[in-house]
């Protein structure tokens, strides 16, 4: 069961060491790359909104798990190579650093999707 965080700021304390500092540069890239996005727990995890959900992250003992949705996953996937990947989710080891760059990249596809949305 999901345990019910009412901030991200209370979901992060929940980790520590490389785990949280790793959560905290994924956090800090993603507002950099839509400042005006919000922040709210979805599904028991940090959620960035912008014209709906835009994406998700969670921290796991071996890995951190980015949740864009699928679109941009489908639309990187040559970028996604070496990645552990599914329909909607992507594994970043935690023995790994995390590829800030690919990350912008993932969110700004997403950003695009919601706006495409909102057109409709």
């Amino acid at each position: 069961m999901m345990d019910k965080y009412s901030s991200v700021d209370e979901y992060l304390a929940n980790f520590s060491g490389e785990t949280r500092e790793k959560l905290d540069t994924l956090r800090q890239t993603i507002k950099e790359v839509v400042p005006e996005a919000s922040e709210k727990i979805a599904y028991g995890i940090p959620t960035f909104t912008f014209h709906g959900n835009l994406v998700h992250f969670a921290g796991y003992e071996t890995h951190i798990g980015f949740y864009p949705g699928s679109a941009p996953i489908q639309t990187l996937k040559d970028k996604l190579k070496g990645f552990e990947t599914s329909k909607g989710t992507i594994r970043f080891s935690l023995d790994k650093p995390l590829p800030l760059d690919l990350i912008k990249d993932i969110t700004k596809v997403a950003i695009a999707r919601n706006l495409e949305r909102k057109k409709k």
